[in-house]
């Protein structure tokens, strides 16, 4: 692949996890809109629960979350009383209806929570929602964080799913992104979690990090793959300090160039493949029994804010600071600060800072990429089942696209437009091609490879 066409096709573009993308989200969202969406949820809606811990015990320079460092227990102490009484809020509002299919802790690092604390946590919202029978709990995981009574109350609070970030095990590059983590640290995880009965475990590793070559790469996703993960994900270093301050602590000199980044992204994902896993999407690799892979195999693969999922569930309610939630009528975030979080929530249960209401336009646009990201491709009768006549101008797009693509990254049929081999790394610059919002210029973004 040449040169001339990863640089063509690698400008900055979102990573659509959502459409609209967040940085198109608006002040005109508030509490009261939140609460007026609660009031609409249907009473058989699949309710998927978002947790956000804003809290790690030491700032990895890498990490583009809403965290901040703390090195006592007192302010994760003082923000979770606040984050109970957002559940207790929502769950007022929404008046016994819905049923929970899924709940993730994410941060920050979710392990850093006491186990009492995981446990009365997951407790309350077994009491305030109606718990589906096959209700996941899934948890990310600094092996850092981990104790004896952690392993025990993570598994007694019902965790089904683990996830650990791995980036790299190389100590250069560990060094160079204030992430020490060893290798022995890692498996203890994936093997204690398992021996408590946790079904499944996922690894992220990244590729793109300071003095990253094909070669520490490979080795680190050999050293994963000998944990016998049920799923990889394979994410690429998302530089952008410019919004995440501690990023500049990176040495951009020793950053690899976006071919470098490509040929860092396949040899891993070669790698992964030929040991036994199915490439799903862009980014994540499942064993074919997976569920993940199943739902890729017969078209049921969704794209959220955790990346690649088989949750469908019409409803995210996201709780804490910074958490986004996406109901049928549009999403909505929380304030980021932790402080002014919690004030917001003491005063009335919600901490709305912004978000935007879905049009019939974004809706259409939305499903367009989500297919796009998912399936590498679009069938037009889908698109006029599910949208009528309004399907007719995106469909006008995807047919001006290809017939206008120089590259062969897509070909058009009858039934819809697929993208080519040749495509698939730039897929993310292809499905710009019909967010209506990016040519407004919201927004800086990371490379699209």
């Amino acid at each position: 692949m040449s040169e001339e066409l990863v640089a063509r096709y690698s400008k900055p573009v979102p990573r659509y996890t959502s459409y609209p993308t967040a940085p198109h989200f608006h002040a005109g969202v508030t509490d009261e809109t939140y609460a007026e969406w609660l009031g609409a949820v249907p009473a058989d809606a699949a309710l998927s629960l978002y947790v956000h811990i804003p809290f790690c015990d030491r700032l990895c320079w890498f990490c583009g979350c809403h965290t901040k460092q703390v090195l006592r227990y007192d302010p994760i102490a003082a923000y979770l009383p606040m984050v109970h009484r957002e559940i207790e809020a929502v769950a007022a509002r929404l008046g016994g209806r819905g049923r929970a299919v899924a709940l993730h802790f994410g941060g920050g690092s979710p392990s850093m929570l006491a186990p009492t604390d995981f446990v009365a946590l997951t407790n309350l919202i077994r009491q305030r929602f109606s718990i589906d029978p096959a209700f996941e709990l899934s948890i990310e995981i600094d092996p850092n964080d981990m104790t004896p009574d952690r392993y025990d109350g993570f598994a007694a609070a019902g965790v089904t799913r683990i996830s650990v970030g791995v980036q790299d095990f190389d100590p250069k590059v560990q060094h160079a992104i204030n992430r020490l983590q060893t290798y022995e640290q890692t498996r203890d995880v994936v093997e204690g979690m398992r021996e408590r009965g946790v079904g499944s475990a996922n690894l992220d590793v990244l590729y793109g990090l300071p003095f990253q070559t094909v070669e520490t790469v490979e080795r680190t996703v050999d050293l994963a793959l000998s944990m016998a993960p049920d799923r990889i994900a394979l994410f690429g270093y998302a530089h952008v300090p410019w919004m995440k301050t501690h990023q500049k602590m990176i040495d951009e000199t020793a950053l690899p160039s976006v071919t470098e980044r490509l040929e860092q992204s396949l040899a891993a994902a070669e790698r992964i493949i030929a040991a036994g896993y199915r490439q799903i999407g862009i980014d994540h690799f499942a064993r074919p029994s997976d569920t993940l892979a199943e739902a890729a195999e017969h078209g049921n693969l969704h794209r959220n804010f955790q990346g690649y999922t088989t949750d469908d569930a019409p409803v995210l309610l996201g709780f804490g600071a910074s958490s986004i939630g996406n109901l049928p009528d549009g999403y909505v975030q929380n304030v980021q600060a932790t402080g002014e979080y919690m004030r917001r929530v003491a005063a009335n249960g919600l901490a709305v800072a912004r978000g935007i209401r879905f049009t019939g336009d974004d809706r259409l646009r939305g499903f367009t990429i989500e297919r796009l990201m998912c399936d590498f491709g679009v069938a037009f009768d889908e698109l006029r089942r599910r949208f009528g006549a309004e399907a007719d101008a995106v469909i006008g797009e995807l047919r001006d696209y290809a017939a206008t693509n120089p590259d062969a990254l897509v070909e058009l049929s009858a039934s819809g437009l697929a993208v080519t081999d040749r495509g698939r790394p730039f897929i993310r610059a292809i499905a710009a091609q019909f967010d209506a919002y990016l040519a407004g210029g919201a927004g800086r973004h990371s490379v699209a490879v």
